[in-house]
């Protein structure tokens, strides 16, 4: 089986330029904000708050902007989103649904997907693990220098429960 030049998967490149994926990912973000509900007469069926009613409405995500260019995985678009020519109209596509999510965090009903969203699927949003819970961390400084270590006796202070050696006895008693 011959691999295609390039490619260590053996297939050809899904897209030869940025070109030929704008109009896909324009359609996506186009069909996620559905279709308004119309009566009738034609005119946009409202909510009892007055907003104007969709059908098959759906947020914007990362994996399904991958499947609608044609990937099979969110991480096939992470692939593609390394090659030099493609990576300023992929990362433009992502920052469209990053704002998405960020305006999500101000509604009662999305505000917990859009921080896990934000979190694991754009850069700078994780948060830092809180250490406050746990004490303060003990350095262990180990300093002792190596080798043989001379006490002067005559100034040493010992500890009651040691036994001083003979030689400090018979300083002791004179």
């Amino acid at each position: 089986m011959a691999f295609a030049k390039g490619n260590q998967y053996g297939k050809k490149p899904k897209y030869k330029s940025p070109d030929e994926i704008v109009g896909k990912i324009e359609a996506y973000f186009k069909d996620c904000e559905g279709e308004l509900l119309r009566d009738h007469n034609g005119d946009p069926m409202l909510t009892k708050w007055g907003d104007p009613v969709y059908i098959n409405r759906r947020p914007p995500t990362v994996t399904g902007l991958a499947l609608a260019l044609g990937f099979k995985t969110r991480r096939a678009l992470m692939i593609y989103q390394a090659k030099k020519e493609f990576m300023d109209i992929i990362l433009e596509a992502k920052s469209r649904i990053e704002m998405y999510n960020e305006e999500q965090l101000f509604t009662r009903d999305g505000s917990r997907g859009a921080q896990f969203s934000l979190q694991h699927n754009f850069a700078g949003w994780q948060q830092e693990k809180d250490d406050s819970e746990k004490g303060p961390a003990v350095n262990i400084i180990n300093d002792i220098p190596k080798g043989q270590v001379t006490v002067n006796t005559d100034t040493a202070v010992f500890n009651p429960l040691q036994k001083p050696d003979e030689e400090t006895e018979g300083n002791a008693k004179q």
